[in-house]
């Protein structure tokens, strides 16, 4: 497994590193936690400090499926909803409760890189399926499903990390239709999905929990705050279940709920979706910024897709140029980035990079592609 992964804000002295995939802290709206904690804790309830219900408050997910319904777009009921401490710690749960050391599971290559680390914990065979500008290529699942019976298929459909694609609304429906006619689970994590900087992505792979084969995940790290530590599973009434009556929640019951009674006032307050609009707005300007500074300086050396939505820019370098062989000389450049072998299952895709823009403002992003092509030019 590629050890090339980023510690938590852990970041040393003077370094610029693309490979950080979160929130810039300048962006973290503590104004507004403070706001909604206070209006939470003058209710006077003492019951938000007491073991949760397992499947989540339902106060709680009653306002989570209102804010959801808004912005997906189509419905979302409390009852599909299974509170989490993030989807890290939802996917460890389902690795947990829908499958079995050995079992084979599929995901996309690329995929996300910590992902890998979960399924490796849970010793599961990983298989790889190739994507194209649009995602997952269905004819290629088609032909691994004629060979293989997978537990479940993990997919990051839209604002894809790395990769930065979405996939259209036909190739989600084929992809639901298969994970019928076949019996597997999709995993679907959709953390990116608010985060489309003008318009509407297509529906969320979440619409079709109503089927028993599709779960979402989703999360407040990306919208709100990583440390929080608060996310969600929407599901089907069995899977819901399920996780309801899993061991973990017999012993500790529901998860956060004292998190969760605080994201109840962030929503219920508005906090939550004018704080979504001006990330919107941020990340679309950083994303434009670190577009045109790529084209400007690296034109010749490494292309790719400009984002529209989501975190990254996946840079495809060329020339043979090996991303993992280039990163030690770009850290003499005070400059780091996380090199494509980490987001493969079979340590492939040696000449891309993932980038992040959602750590840095302009200046930033100005400097670090500076430090990133003077990098390249040693490096060739």
């Amino acid at each position: 497994m590629p050890t090339f992964q980023v510690t938590q804000l852990r970041l040393a002295k003077g370094l610029i590193d693309f490979g950080v995939g979160q929130p810039d802290p300048a962006l973290l709206p503590l104004t507004a936690l403070r706001q909604a904690a206070t209006h939470r804790l003058a209710k006077d309830d003492p019951s938000l400090l007491a073991y949760g219900a397992e499947q989540g408050n339902e106060y709680f997910r009653i306002a989570l499926a209102e804010f959801l319904t808004k912005n997906y777009g189509t419905p979302v009921e409390p009852g599909e909803l299974f509170v989490t401490p993030g989807v890290s710690q939802g996917l460890d749960l389902v690795c947990t409760l829908f499958s079995q050391p050995g079992d084979t599971i599929l995901v996309e290559e690329p995929t996300y890189f910590l992902a890998l680390r979960i399924f490796a914990d849970h010793q599961l065979k990983v298989i790889g399926l190739p994507t194209d500008d649009q995602g997952l290529i269905i004819e290629a699942l088609e032909e691994k499903l004629a060979e293989v019976k997978p537990a479940f298929l993990y997919t990051i459909p839209t604002f894809h990390n790395p990769a930065a694609v979405t996939l259209p609304a036909s190739r989600r429906q084929q992809l639901v239709q298969l994970s019928q006619q076949h019996g597997f689970l999709i995993v679907a994590d959709e953390v990116y999905h608010l985060l489309a900087f003008s318009g509407r992505p297509p529906a969320p792979l979440s619409r079709y929990v109503e089927t028993g084969t599709v779960l979402s995940l989703g999360s407040f790290s990306k919208i709100l705050a990583p440390g929080l530590r608060l996310g969600w599973i929407q599901a089907g009434p069995m899977i819901v279940d399920r996780l309801v009556h899993s061991g973990l929640l017999d012993s500790g019951g529901g998860l956060n709920p004292f998190t969760s009674a605080i994201v109840r006032s962030v929503i219920e307050l508005g906090l939550q979706q004018e704080h979504l609009k001006q990330l919107k707005v941020v990340y679309q300007q950083r994303a434009s910024t670190l577009a045109r500074l790529l084209r400007q300086h690296l034109a010749e050396a490494a292309s790719f897709r400009e984002p529209s939505g989501g975190f990254f820019i996946w840079l495809d370098l060329h020339d043979g140029i090996d991303a993992a062989a280039l990163l030690p000389l770009a850290r003499q450049h005070k400059v780091s980035f996380q090199p494509g072998v980490s987001f493969s299952s079979s340590q492939g895709l040696g000449n891309y990079a993932r980038l992040c823009f959602a750590y840095y403002d302009s200046p930033q992003l100005e400097e670090g592609v500076n430090r990133l092509a003077r990098a390249l030019s040693e490096y060739l």
